[in-house]
C-alpha cells in the first residue's frame, strides 16, 4: 500500500486511508469517545483518555505499532493497527485490530481497511496475523472467518469487559499468503470497489 490511498465504498463514498501521525491525537480521541458505550465495553483498555491517546502515539514512535486511519472528508471513520513483536520467537507474527465507526459499517470500509492492513503486514515481513476478540463479538468473528482466519483457541472466562462481565477470549490466526487468497475471493463476492489510482 502506498503511504496514502483513496478508496470508494459501495455507496460511492470516497475514503482517504493513510498512516496515523501524532497530529491525529485529538481526532483519535474524538473518534473513540463517539463510539457507543457497548462497543467501548469490549476494548482492552479505556481509549477515551488523553493518557491512552498519548500512549498510542508513543507506541507508534517506538515502532511497536503501526496505525492506519480512514477519513471521510475531515471525519475519522475507522482506525486500524498492526502490533509488531520486535524480539524473540514471535518476530514473524503481527496482531491486527480494526474499529469502524457505526455510520460506516456494512459499506465495505472494514474490508478495504483490512486490505490496507494486510499490505502493511506484508511490507513489514509479517508472515502470520493473529486477532484477539471477545466471544460476544460474533459479527466480527463471522467476518474474520470469511476472510480466512481460523479459530485457534478459546480461553474460557479469560477477559472482563468494562462492566466487569467475564467473556471467553477467542484467538484467530491466519498466514498472510492464505489470507490474501481468501480476502480477494471475499472482496469479489461482496462486490466491494477496488481502490482508486492515486
Amino acid at each position: 500500500m502506498s503511504a496514502t490511498t483513496t478508496v470508494v465504498l459501495k455507496d460511492q463514498t470516497r475514503v482517504l486511508i493513510r498512516p496515523m501521525t501524532s497530529d491525529d491525537l485529538e481526532q483519535s480521541l474524538a473518534f473513540f469517545r463517539a463510539l457507543p458505550e457497548e462497543v467501548r465495553a469490549c476494548f482492552r483498555k479505556d481509549l477515551t483518555t488523553l493518557e491512552a491517546a498519548q500512549e498510542r502515539i508513543r507506541e507508534m514512535e517506538e515502532g511497536r505499532v503501526k496505525r492506519l486511519i480512514a477519513f471521510v472528508d475531515d471525519k475519522m471513520a475507522a482506525v486500524g493497527a498492526l502490533e509488531l513483536s520486535q524480539f524473540g520467537w514471535e518476530r514473524h507474527v503481527g496482531e491486527l485490530r480494526l474499529i469502524v465507526a457505526p455510520a460506516y459499517q456494512a459499506k465495505g470500509l472494514g474490508v478495504l481497511m483490512g486490505r490496507a492492513l494486510y499490505d502493511l503486514a506484508a511490507s513489514t515481513g509479517v508472515e502470520q496475523v493473529v486477532i484477539r476478540v471477545m466471544s460476544s463479538q460474533r459479527a466480527a468473528i463471522n467476518v474474520l472467518r470469511k476472510l480466512g482466519f481460523r479459530k485457534d483457541a478459546v480461553l474460557r472466562d479469560y477477559v472482563r469487559d468494562s462492566y466487569g462481565r467475564k467473556h471467553d477470549l477467542v484467538l484467530l490466526r491466519g498466514d498472510i499468503a492464505d489470507l490474501w487468497q481468501e480476502f480477494e475471493h471475499y472482496v469479489y463476492e461482496l462486490d466491494v470497489p477496488t481502490r482508486e489510482m492515486d
